[in-house]
């Protein structure tokens, strides 16, 4: 091909890809997935990968390539479905970058630019780490009462500590905040004893503070004497430090978090609780295995769980279950419209975006009436054996 064919090709390709009408499929009566992807690598614009002069590209090949684009913080903004997502060059190196959708299912498109996000105010990085980020990802996103809409997100830099491993890192909480998804203001860095990723700002104050869930971990990858999704409180988001965590989403043995867990996206508030989405880590035969679950905690104290359904609410299937890192589901953003309608972001494999949907209404219900994890075989026989007994007796009352 010559370069206007290849290019005429390459575009054609690209926006046959970005208009594609999107499908629920029928799910288990608690959400539907849909059928295509919502974001990949594919969908990033084609001026952010290709150079468009003949002089200096005349074959029109991808100079910058993009591996991946997932791990979205999600929000609705201007009436627009946006999601801030995690696009990852074949350099390794992630940046962050907003697509939007008129609808939340299909036809997303990415603004003009990537975001640029400041480095952290100079030293005030967390535990003395005053390097510049090599790597920042996985940004939750809270509409705050406050009146502005954080980023939170996970900054990765070498572990310094072990001067000979160069795989050693470090991973501590970035917070920055906008009024325009476009200009951030950095703050700094969340301080803390231990690494911390998966943190995410509560939308409302607490006790007239600003609340955080954390996930302590002792290494980068491992969480180690970190006990699950923890809490706590403070005074100043521009200035914040854990001092006082406690954990309120613990791990247990042989369960999807044995491993890890840690928040998704903002919590929501409902009439009957707050309504949170996160991951589950277990190890199995192919590696780690990322899962997500349901839980709920009690408006009048965000940290006191009320309900938790046992076990996932959604695992990786078919296709999903391929990509970068094997068997992973995460989900980090999802919003949920006046009707009450959810729209559940999740990725797949460290690849791409998908889209899930339920209503308030459908996952509450889940919630409450979904019997917990009693932890052993014999508790989940006794779960399954009663729910047989009832439907045999409804079968009943239908015969008489």
């Amino acid at each position: 091909m010559t370069f206007n064919e290849r290019k005429e090709w390459v575009e054609r390709q690209h926006e046959a890809l970005l208009t594609r009408t999107n499908r629920p499929i029928e799910g288990n009566g608690i959400y539907n997935r849909w059928e295509n992807p919502v974001v990949t690598a594919d969908h990033v614009p084609l001026t952010w990968r290709y150079d468009f002069n003949p002089a200096t590209n005349p074959h029109f090949m991808e100079r910058l390539p993009v591996e991946g684009a997932f791990n979205s913080g999600a929000i609705k903004f201007n009436g627009r479905y946006c999601l801030v997502v995690r696009v990852e060059g074949a350099d390794r190196k992630s940046f962050f970058a907003v697509a939007e959708s008129p609808n939340g299912v299909d036809n997303f498109r990415f603004w003009d630019r990537p975001i640029v996000m400041p480095e952290a105010p100079e030293g005030t990085c967390a535990a003395g780490l005053d390097a510049p980020a090599t790597n920042v990802y996985d940004m939750r996103l809270t509409r705050h009462e406050d009146g502005w809409i954080y980023g939170l997100f996970c900054v990765e830099r070498h572990d310094d500590s072990q001067p000979g491993d160069l795989s050693a890192a470090t991973a501590t909480c970035g917070i920055a905040r906008t009024h325009d998804l476009v200009n951030w203001e950095r703050l700094p860095d969340l301080r803390s004893s231990s690494q911390q990723r998966n943190v995410v700002l509560h939308p409302e104050f607490v006790d007239g503070r600003y609340a955080l869930y954390t996930r302590p971990q002792d290494g980068f990858i491992e969480a180690g004497s970190g006990g699950g999704i923890g809490w706590t409180l403070v005074d100043d988001i521009a200035h914040a430090s854990v001092t006082d965590e406690k954990i309120i989403n613990l791990r247990h043995y042989h369960t999807i978090k044995e491993v890890k867990n840690g928040e998704g996206p903002q919590p929501y508030k409902t009439d009957r609780g707050w309504l949170h989405l996160a991951h589950g880590v277990r190890g199995c035969a192919s590696g780690l295995r990322y899962v997500l679950y349901l839980y709920m905690t009690a408006l009048d104290d965000p940290s006191r769980i009320i309900a938790e359904p046992a076990g996932a609410f959604m695992t990786p299937q078919g296709d999903e279950y391929v990509g970068d890192v094997m068997n992973v589901l995460f989900c980090n953003g999802w919003i949920i419209d006046d009707d009450g309608r959810v729209f559940i972001y999740y990725a797949s494999s460290d690849t791409r975006m998908h889209v899930a949907t339920s209503t308030v209404e459908q996952l509450v219900d889940y919630c409450l009436n979904t019997p917990s994890d009693g932890l052993r075989t014999a508790l989940s026989v006794e779960q399954r054996i009663a729910l047989i007994e009832r439907n045999e007796l409804v079968k009943e009352e239908k015969r008489s």
